[in-house]
Order: C-alpha cells, then sequence, then structure tokens
C-alpha cells in the first residue's frame, strides 16, 4: 500500500481544527471520507495518531511527530498548488511579493482589491525571503537589509526610525526631565516603572533601542505580548504604556494624537528599506504599480 497524499491533507486539517466535522467541511469531504483517510493513514504507519474524546481529537506521541515532519512540506505543495493552479481569470497575471505583516496593512492591504493582476504575500525573515527572490519563489520583497546575491538588485525608496512612543496618557515630564539632564540611570529606572508592550515575534527593535541608547542591556520583560506592531499601537492608543516601534507604522496615530512620540533616543536608529527584486524579470510592469502604492503612501 503506497502512501496517499490526501491522508496527509487530511491529518494536518484534523491535527490543526481538532475535529473530523470541522476538518470534514475545511476539506469540503464528507466526516466518513474523513474517517476513512485517518483510518487509513494510521494502518499504513502502524501507529495510533490520535486519541478521540468526546468533542476532540487530542494528537498521540506518535501523531505530533508526524506533523512535524509534514507542515513544512504540505505548506510548500499548498503554496506550489496556488502560484500554479489555473486561474478564474487565465489572463491576469500573478506576482508573489514578500514583506512584513505590518507593512502589508499600512501599504497594500486596502488597495489589493483594485489590482488589474493576481498577488500572493508572503510573510517571513528577511533571509528567508531574499533566499526565495532569488530563487524565482518571490518576485518582489520590501526589505530593511540588502543581500550580495548577483542576480538581485535593491532599490532604497523609503527611511524608517525606530522610535519611543506612548499613550496618550503617559505623563512625560519626569522623564524628558531625566532625559535632558541626561540622567541615564534615574531615565531607565522611570522606564523600568512603566508598562511595555511588546511583538510575539521578537524583541528586537527594543533591544536594539536599548543597547544603543543606554549602552547595557535589556533588564526586564514588557508587560503585554501582542501578536504585531499594529495591536501594539492599538493598545497605546487606550491610555497608558510604552513600546519602540518604526515610526511610519503609528505615523498617522501620531498626528491624530492617539499615540506620543516620547523619545527618539540619543543616538537616533534609522533604516533604509529597499524593494528588492531580480535583475530580469516578466513582470517588471506590475512590480512597478506596487512601487507606486508604496511612494505615494510613504510620503
Amino acid at each position: 500500500m503506497a502512501l496517499n497524499l490526501e491522508w496527509l491533507r487530511t491529518f494536518k486539517a484534523i491535527y490543526e481544527l481538532g475535529t473530523l466535522t470541522q476538518a470534514a467541511e475545511t476539506l469540503f469531504i464528507s466526516q466518513p471520507g474523513v474517517s476513512l483517510h485517518l483510518n487509513s493513514l494510521e494502518t499504513f504507519t502502524g501507529y495510533k495518531l490520535f486519541d478521540r474524546s468526546a468533542r476532540r481529537m487530542v494528537p498521540t506521541e506518535r501523531g505530533k511527530i508526524l506533523y512535524n515532519f509534514v507542515l513544512e512540506p504540505l505548506s510548500k505543495l499548498e503554496t506550489a498548488e496556488q502560484m500554479f493552479s489555473r486561474s478564474s481569470r487565465s489572463e491576469r497575471s500573478t506576482i508573489s511579493v514578500g514583506m512584513c505583516f505590518e507593512t502589508f496593512q499600512y501599504t497594500l492591504e486596502e488597495h489589493i482589491s483594485r489590482l488589474p493582476f493576481n498577488l500572493i504575500i508572503k510573510f517571513g525573515d528577511y533571509p528567508e525571503m531574499q533566499h526565495d527572490l532569488d530563487k524565482g519563489v518571490l518576485d518582489m520583497i520590501v526589505t530593511p537589509q540588502t543581500g550580495d546575491q548577483k542576480n538581485l538588485e535593491y532599490q532604497p525608496f523609503s527611511k524608517e526610525r525606530i522610535v519611543l512612543v506612548g499613550g496618550p496618557d503617559v505623563e512625560l515630564k519626569p522623564f524628558h526631565a531625566l532625559i535632558k539632564k541626561k540622567d541615564v540611570k534615574g531615565a531607565i529606572a522611570w522606564l523600568k516603572e512603566q508598562l511595555w508592550y511588546s511583538t510575539a515575534a521578537d524583541m528586537e527593535h527594543l533591544k536594539r533601542f536599548w543597547q544603543i541608547n543606554f549602552q547595557c542591556q535589556l533588564e526586564f520583560k514588557p508587560n503585554f505580548i501582542v501578536p504585531n506592531i499594529s495591536s501594539i499601537v492599538r493598545c497605546l492608543g487606550s491610555g497608558n504604556g510604552l513600546a519602540v516601534v518604526p515610526d511610519f507604522l503609528c505615523r498617522e496615530e501620531m498626528n491624530a494624537g492617539k499615540v506620543k512620540l516620547v523619545w527618539e533616543g540619543y543616538h537616533p536608529i534609522e533604516n533604509t528599506l529597499y524593494f528588492g527584486t531580480r535583475k530580469k524579470t516578466i513582470y517588471a510592469k506590475e512590480i512597478e504599480q506596487i512601487r507606486d502604492i508604496f511612494l505615494h503612501r510613504m510620503q
């Protein structure tokens, strides 16, 4: 008996959704079909993959191991299906663009429905995006980092400044007085007493800002870990709290008074943002339209 790819798709859906019913609805097959796929996979592997409870399918240790093995290959196959499947309008070209989630929200999200071509957005870390661009998986990336791949070129288009921001209710006079006197120990002590926000992914902006301006390692953990920078900005708008973020992602909120610019630092941190593309591409026209949206939005 050969391993069937559909069994693995079904297994992944059950693992992530927790029930046979939800897996069947997502895969557009019957619940008996889902059960058949799972039973066939368990027969093939020789292991029980789920413990069946009244409300939920709980993965066994073997199920967890199998999931970790198949997750990345299945995700790549699904991406390939999206890229190579026949479009409902075959005359529309399709391009793939990589960027961080917040940049997508700030620039492209509201324009997608009006684009005259199909668009696939990929989120990830910048070295991975550069690799995918070089290999042809992506057609364009938006990045603060450049590489030395001979096949790629980078066009600078904007700058971002990493700044300390706060909610509208934060009383800043004591902090500004300490900064003016260059009382670093006092400023650090004041900052540690505040409520802090950071993202679920990492705290790179905060750690770098702290290290460059105070010449020491960050010694506390943020009070609130939220999914992304857009969430941080919305949370700050409700009152108190501090965070270190790129300025362009909260510029509108600062102009509206929903978020305060607290401090740019003794040594302001600036990153240049680049459009990364391959030197030879058949999608120059589509890429130019994406660039125009960015240039207009980032002015």
